[in-house]
């Protein structure tokens, strides 16, 4: 089988312990070179999965390396000029969420894909686990009706990541943007992905870098300035042009019980996610069904694969499209944009 190329920007935690062991699974990606702005980095994980080729920098990874395809695996505020770059020398692109780190940047993103033709995938492998795939299921073959309501929670009641998550220079945001993202998004796509159109949202931030015993954390790398001036949490509301709206909330500090659930509603029936559960109604009666899939671990590896296979058959419509990803974006603002105001924000005024 013929293998996509690709070139991985970042040797950093989601690189070293998500893509990397993906790639090792996957029957049509391999990646060959890899570069970091931390060059001895780098040729470490580079050796540790057999990478040839390492570089200082995507310019001269993209100048060198015979790559297809980029995986973005950098800080937030990197995510904009390494896909502008890859774009403009033709090479398709794997996006780590967010897209970005504001609707502005974001909008140069798309401009970058579309005008040089480039296949995009934004990187939320939850679209790849086989409860969201199941329900999609559902929802596209009609049997949830039209949805019209999601509640949605990522929960930490400790659990902020140390280094440049907490810088917002760098993340662009706390837990929304970092793992508030990957609920939000799971509710939207098991929603039918319709157009955000308003957004009422507020974030806290009372416990910044506390000292609580007995708990774990993510280490990112500290950036230049390092500061912890973003939220601990966040809740709100999000309105579509359908009428349906979601609730969601997040944290990486809260105190409340940590919790990770997604609940839609639909005319003929609603589901969560965990447990996996459709609630409906059979010969007029009331019904809960408990549905069993596997359990699977390799979602990266099944997004990196749909992702080189839509590369090598020159297939633009991937799972999490630059539209979508767009439009993500546009939620994203929204919300810190209605938490700064203390207003409802009406997207794209």
């Amino acid at each position: 089988m013929e293998k996509l190329r690709i070139g991985v920007v970042g040797a950093g935690n989601i690189s070293a312990y998500g893509h990397l062991p993906a790639y090792k699974k996957c029957k049509n990606a391999v990646p060959v070179a890899i570069c970091d702005i931390d060059f001895e980095r780098a040729k470490r994980v580079a050796e540790e999965n057999g990478i040839p080729e390492v570089y200082a920098s995507i310019e001269e990874m993209l100048e060198k390396a015979d790559i297809q395809a980029v995986d973005i695996c950098t800080w937030n505020n990197a995510h904009c000029p390494c896909l502008i770059a890859a774009a403009k020398a033709g090479k398709h692109v794997l996006c780590e969420k967010p897209l970005a780190m504001n609707i502005d940047d974001a909008l140069k993103m798309e401009e970058a894909v579309k005008e040089n033709n480039v296949i995009f995938h934004l990187a939320v492998p939850s679209r790849f686990g086989y409860e969201n795939m199941y329900l999609r299921d559902l929802l596209d073959r009609g049997e949830l009706g039209d949805v019209y309501y999601a509640k949605t929670s990522n929960v930490r009641r400790r659990g902020t990541p140390l280094g440049w998550f907490t810088d917002k220079k760098t993340s662009g945001g706390g837990p929304i943007i970092d793992i508030g993202v990957h609920r939000i998004d799971a509710a939207w796509y098991l929603m039918g992905n319709p157009k955000p159109v308003r957004v009422s949202a507020n974030v806290f931030n009372p416990h910044g870098d506390y000292k609580t015993k007995g708990v774990t954390r993510w280490h990112g790398k500290s950036c230049p300035d390092n500061q912890f001036d973003c939220e601990d949490s966040g809740a709100g509301v999000i309105h579509f042009d359908n009428g349906a709206t979601m609730v969601f909330e997040a944290s990486w500090a809260m105190n409340a019980p940590d919790k990770s659930e997604t609940l839609i509603v639909g005319t003929k029936a609603g589901a969560t996610v965990e447990p996996l559960v459709i609630y409906g109604e059979r010969n007029d009666y009331l019904s809960d069904d408990k549905v069993t899939v596997l359990q699977n671990n390799d979602k990266m590896q099944l997004q990196i694969e749909h992702f080189a296979d839509c590369v090598l058959n020159n297939n633009h419509n991937t799972n999490y499209p630059i539209e979508q990803a767009v439009d993500m974006q546009r939620i994203l603002q929204a919300i810190y944009d209605s938490a700064e105001s203390g207003k409802e924000i009406i997207i794209g005024e």
